[in-house]
């Protein structure tokens, strides 16, 4: 059985996590296919957005058990190279100059919280549960802190890795942690029609924007601005933009 299904419906890529059995827990097969996925797509002109999603009940419930087995026999090498493993679908993810769309429905936990934070929109559904119980089993959400302090600050993000504890769609809503809550009923339908609606717009621009919102991360206020005047300048060189100033023109 594939553990990552690949479904392209006009200009969205869907990959869903197919392993249901297991909640969708992450393992290296499951990992690698991704990175993949995500390449491929990077590449793929027909797509505008990717949406992220789970079989079955839930989203995602972080590493499996054997994922766990293999970190308690493994020395320090090792787990530096499977935590690498992570940490470049993260990159990947940020990497794409495509919007990657988290669709969250049932559980969101770990490492499954970790992929539902690392992508650029989390669109959740109400049943939907989220959590980074690490804490619990002396386990660290490392790399997702990197993605979590940028998208609430210091005291929130210490409050949710420290504690551990599960939250609600609305609770995430409410701390900025996601985009929308949407009805269980028609969730999947919700989504599709949400990502579809990047086709509307210019993937030049979203892709140059993408790459801006990021790069300054960290910068100071005054090279952040320069960036930006860099960007504005390719921007205003592409296709998308000439034509679409040429069309305001003529309207006018």
């Amino acid at each position: 059985m594939d553990v990552l299904l690949t479904e392209m419906s006009e200009t969205t890529l869907f990959l869903s996590l197919n392993r249901p059995d297991k909640r969708n827990a992450l393992n290296d097969e499951l990992i690698s296919a991704l990175k993949e996925a995500i390449a491929d797509a990077g590449s793929n002109g027909e797509v505008r957005a990717v949406v992220i999603r789970g079989e079955g009940k839930d989203f995602c419930s972080g590493a499996d058990l054997t994922a766990l087995q293999k970190i308690a026999e493994s020395d320090i090498v090792e787990n530096l190279e499977d935590a690498e493993s992570l940490m470049d679908l993260f990159i990947a993810l940020r990497r794409i100059e495509k919007p990657v769309i988290a669709a969250v429905h049932g559980r969101a936990l770990a490492g499954g919280c970790g992929l539902a934070t690392a992508c650029d929109i989390v669109l959740a559904a109400e049943n939907a549960r989220f959590g980074y119980p690490e804490v619990k089993i002396g386990f660290v959400p490392a790399m997702v802190m990197a993605i979590l302090r940028r998208n609430l600050g210091e005291k929130l993000s210490f409050e949710l890795i420290t504690r551990g504890f599960e939250f609600s769609a609305e609770d995430a809503f409410d701390m900025g942690l996601i985009n929308k809550v949407l009805d269980e009923d028609g969730f999947q339908e919700a989504v599709a029609e949400y990502a579809a609606g990047y086709a509307e717009v210019s993937s030049s621009a979203v892709a140059l924007s993408k790459r801006l919102l990021y790069s300054i991360d960290g910068s100071d206020f005054e090279s952040a601005l320069r960036s930006g005047a860099e960007i504005n300048a390719i921007a205003r060189m592409t296709k998308d933009c000439q034509d679409g100033i040429a069309k305001f023109l003529d309207r006018k």
